[in-house]
């Protein structure tokens, strides 16, 4: 703007305070605000209802142990009564050392600028209050305004000021001066990427505001009126200690602190103590927390309690100020990472994802797996030790991996509402044909014909019971016949096995019926959906959505509901318990009726000092995978052993013995402080009914 331009809206606005500054400085206020204040109700939408954004802050399950944040600005918003006293003061003597005294508008400092400004033709004295500067943050930085409207909030001309003065004699009707300071206070940008006081505490002293000492608010008070010359990590420390000196002189005048306090102050150094704040699932600490991290993000981008679409979820993440606390359990966590690694090393081209979930909540305890969350270049162009595909919950490219005889479960369950019971007998052979076509390796005569892996151990008769301790393959592919293969593909989904294979979700909508596999775990599954399937059942048949979360509230500390349980029954509860007596036996438990003769795993019960466990293992084809989950009435575990890139490289049988150790450890340190509990007992006419038994005339 031309000199003379300025000087005419000079003279017309100083006109207008000159009339003021004859006034009494009782009427000052009063002629003020008539003369410029609007209505409340006329405020910018941005003013009238203040949407700054802040970033959200991702916990452990403990809520305090921070993981990360979502932010594209660094700023999290806390009240003022959570700033030290002295930081209060600091600000006020730093910026507007009369704020309580004056009005919306400090008359006098404006007509010095007037006339200093306007013979001048440019801006050399400033004059805005810290409403006034509260009024221009947050215009500039109105999420909802665009760029240009964010501009002019700024725009160097007199007709900008006038308006924010306006707004300021508004904004003072509508709230207190201790509110307008607790806003300002959150709003302002302190200089090395930290928007308002929690975020510069930290940044510049790893501490939190209401721990913030004399010398250290006056030097974070001080770079508002030049925070990137000031800034003492990246900028002039020099210039930041003298601006710090002249605010602790500013409250030494003001009477806040004594002189002699205001001179100790200026003793002593800055006393820096910078902190960086994790931002995003690859900046998250501990590291071994990172494919939870992003397992949430998965989760929360599908919940529309946070926008319409992904899209606007995850700005709402990125901007909305929440507080979110994870289930996930540090200690399990850290316990899973161990065990993943302790089976197969982070060079390992083999992995071992674990995943743990908490019946009856689905919330999820501890996601780990032997790799890195990370961005970074693998070497030798290897796609491990560095990836950030969800290798334990699946999804995108991430279909998860085959859990050989863990899905007999399904069958079982399936046959049990069927009508059938835990003794149902038969005298299972080696080899078994079926009614099934097939031409690959496992046919005999055009029919699918599958064996048992141990025969010596595992024909003869068996029921439910003994079938599924010592995983009778030839047991379960003749009941799945009887059953129907495709009420066993409908009890997998029911209890949450997400087809990702688009072979497999295909036969399954179109094909189930002649899937005479299935039970044999031939599917792509992951470690959480098989664990979640198997909380069902030690839930007494109900389904909870997997949760990666305790508890989620917004800015305004009001919770949300995403953040429930989100649980149905799918199987009657003695259909469950009756599947849970037969689990018993896989794990070296006799049950409810003392039927087991054997289990696979039979170690876990030791490993557990008796404990009430259940469980099962699963071998793929060739060994491709080794699987076992472990669960009792308040955990579930499961741990598939693959290779994720390559999964005819196959893992070998001899590697699950350590699979069942692993999950059993992660399993023992989720039930650590719990009290033992007992599994409920099915019906005895669920547990004897002899429904089907050829062997019994």
């Amino acid at each position: 703007m031309a000199k003379w331009a300025r000087l005419a809206i000079g003279v017309g606005v100083m006109g207008l305070l000159l009339a003021a500054a004859a006034l009494p400085s009782g009427l000052l206020a009063g002629f003020v605000a008539t003369r410029v204040a609007i209505a409340t109700t006329d405020l910018p939408v941005a003013l009238a209802q203040p949407s700054v954004p802040q970033a959200s802050r991702l916990y452990a399950a403990d809520g305090k142990t921070l993981i990360t944040t979502f932010a594209d600005l660094n700023r999290t918003n806390v009240a003022l009564d959570a700033v030290a006293p002295v930081m209060r003061q600091a600000m006020v003597a730093a910026e507007d050392t009369r704020f309580y005294q004056h009005g919306a508008v400090d008359v006098r400092s404006v007509l010095r600028a007037v006339v200093a400004n306007g013979s001048s033709g440019q801006t050399e004295q400033g004059a805005s209050t810290l409403t006034m500067q509260y009024v221009r943050n947050v215009l500039k930085t109105d999420p909802r305004a665009t760029k240009e409207e964010q501009q002019a909030a700024t725009a160097d001309d007199f007709g900008r000021k006038i308006e924010e003065m306006r707004y300021a004699v508004a904004v003072e009707h509508a709230i207190s001066k201790d509110e307008i300071l607790s806003r300002y206070l959150n709003i302002v940008y302190f200089g090395a990427g930290a928007y308002g006081i929690s975020a510069a505490a930290q940044t510049y002293f790893s501490t939190t505001p209401d721990k913030l000492t004399l010398p250290q608010a006056a030097l974070i008070a001080g770079l508002v009126q030049s925070p990137d010359q000031y800034d003492p990590i990246h900028g002039d420390k020099a210039a930041a200690q003298s601006r710090r000196d002249y605010v602790l002189d500013s409250l030494a005048k003001a009477g806040d602190i004594s002189a002699a306090d205001a001179t100790k102050a200026k003793s002593q150094p800055l006393g820096l103590k910078p902190s960086s704040v994790p931002n995003g699932c690859t900046a998250a600490t501990p590291a071994d927390s990172r494919f939870f991290c992003d397992y949430f993000v998965s989760w929360w981008q599908q919940q529309k309690a946070f926008g319409e679409n992904a899209q606007q979820r995850l700005a709402a993440l990125r901007d909305g100020g929440y507080r979110i606390v994870l289930s996930m359990d540090p200690k399990v966590q850290s316990t899973a990472t161990d065990a993943a690694t302790n089976v197969y090393g982070y060079g390992s081209s083999k992995a071992l994802p674990i995943a743990a979930v908490q019946p009856g909540t689905g919330r999820v305890l501890a996601l780990a797996v032997n790799r890195h969350y990370s961005l970074a270049k693998n070497p030798g162009g290897r796609d491990y030790p560095n990836t950030v595909d969800q290798l334990v919950a699946g999804g995108d490219s991430v279909t998860g991996y085959q859990a050989g005889s863990t899905f007999k479960l399904f069958t079982m369950l399936a046959a049990l509402e069927a009508g059938y019971t835990l003794d149902t007998g038969f005298n299972a052979p080696a080899q078994l044909p079926t009614q099934w076509a097939d031409s690959g390796p496992a046919s005999c005569g055009g029919a699918y014909c599958p064996v048992n892996d141990n025969p010596s151990w595992m024909d003869g008769y068996r029921t439910m019971w003994t079938g599924f301790g010592r995983s009778v393959n030839t047991y379960f592919v003749w009941l799945e016949e009887h059953v129907g293969a495709a009420k066993a593909v409908e009890m997998a989904q029911r209890l949450g096995i997400t087809f990702r294979a688009k072979a497999d979700a295909e036969r399954a909508k179109t094909d189930a019926d002649d899937w005479g596999s299935f039970t044999l775990g031939v599917a792509d599954t992951t470690p959480l959906d098989l664990a979640n399937a198997y909380a069902t059942i030690a839930a007494d048949g109900t389904y909870c959505t997997p949760l990666p979360v305790k508890g989620i509230t917004d800015a305004s500390g009001t919770a949300v509901a995403a953040a429930d349980p989100n649980c149905h029954r799918v199987v009657d509860p003695d259909i469950a318990r009756a599947a849970v007596d037969a689990a018993r036996c896989p794990v070296g438990q006799s049950g409810a009726y003392g039927q087991c003769d054997g289990g696979t795993a039979a170690q876990v019960s030791t490993m557990l000092d008796g404990r009430p466990v259940a469980g099962k293992t699963g071998s793929s084809e060739g060994n491709a995978t080794e699987s076992f989950v472990g669960f009792t009435p308040q955990a579930a575990v499961a741990g598939i052993a693959a290779n994720p890139a390559h999964p005819a490289d196959g893992v070998g049988a001899a590697v699950q013995v350590q699979v069942i150790s692993a999950v059993t450890d992660v399993l023992k340190r989720a039930l650590v402080g719990q009290p033992e509990k007992g599994f409920t007992a099915p019906s005895q006419s669920l547990a004897f009914g002899n429904r089907w038994n050829p062997a019994v005339p």
